[in-house]
């Protein structure tokens, strides 16, 4: 895999995207991977964007997940981290080969949709215990395939059944091990975390840096609020999406 050499200017640039992005995760609990992707792939490399990207938010949501360590719901997690691990590993093998990654992404827009948009009437998408066993399997497919496991979790977590920092510590914490699940295909591709650590190492300070900024934001705003602002960092990441789909329809 190639190497990744940035000018001074360009790395401050990103690591300003990088804050603002991680900020807008920890206060609404969503987009901010989405956005954070986009800003990095302006100027690094396709190969080299998922695995300088997963690394810089594997450490991101370490951070965040460990400032906010006591709303973490292990067992929920439990759950989920059997899932994901199975995801990748199926996804690795045999989905990878076959699947357009346009699918996955068509299913994800469907996803926050329904979310965002549904009537009244119809029920939010809540899952608990167990369930998230196979919410835990779809993201590990879906992060092998898109890498879009931000918004797609999002949708699980717009609820009014938990906190706002159980929800962002939640889900934190999940991204967290997707992300995990992803370091075996980093090292099978070539990628060199010792050549690379500078970049990485700024960079998840930036992240840090907006992690602690948005959480201090997060225990100021009234839950409704939080809501609202999770509602729209998902209408974010569906356009965002929503432009992908469409660049990859053209090229």
């Amino acid at each position: 895999m190639e190497s990744v050499t940035l000018s001074l200017d360009l790395v401050l640039l990103l690591m300003m995207a990088i804050y603002l992005a991680s900020l807008i995760s920890s206060v609404t609990g969503s987009a901010g991977g989405v956005l954070m992707f986009a800003a990095m792939g302006t100027v690094i490399p396709a190969r080299a964007l998922v695995a300088l990207h997963g690394s810089v938010q594997l450490v991101s949501n370490l951070n965040r997940t460990w400032w906010l360590r006591h709303s973490v719901d292990a067992r929920l997690c439990g759950y989920f981290g059997v899932g994901v691990a199975l995801g990748a590993v199926l996804a690795t093998a045999l989905i990878a080969q076959f699947a357009s990654e346009l699918i996955p992404l068509w299913i994800l827009l469907a996803l926050i949709g329904y979310t965002l948009f549904k009537p009244k009437r119809m029920p939010a998408i809540r899952v608990s215990g167990r369930g998230f066993f196979w919410v835990g399997l779809a993201t590990g497919i879906l992060g092998i395939l898109a890498g879009a496991v931000d918004p797609f979790l999002a949708v699980f977590f717009v609820r009014d059944d938990m906190s706002k920092q159980q929800i962002v510590a939640n889900k934190s914490m999940m991204q967290l091990m997707t992300h995990l699940t992803k370091i075996p295909a980093f090292l099978y591709l070539g990628f060199s975390f010792v050549e690379h650590w500078p970049l990485i190492a700024v960079f998840a300070l930036a992240a840090m840096a907006g992690n602690w900024t948005g959480l201090k934001l997060l225990h100021r705003i009234d839950v409704k609020r939080f809501i609202t602002l999770m509602k729209l960092a998902l209408m974010l990441a569906a356009w965002q999406i929503g432009f992908q789909i469409f660049g990859s329809m053209v090229a």
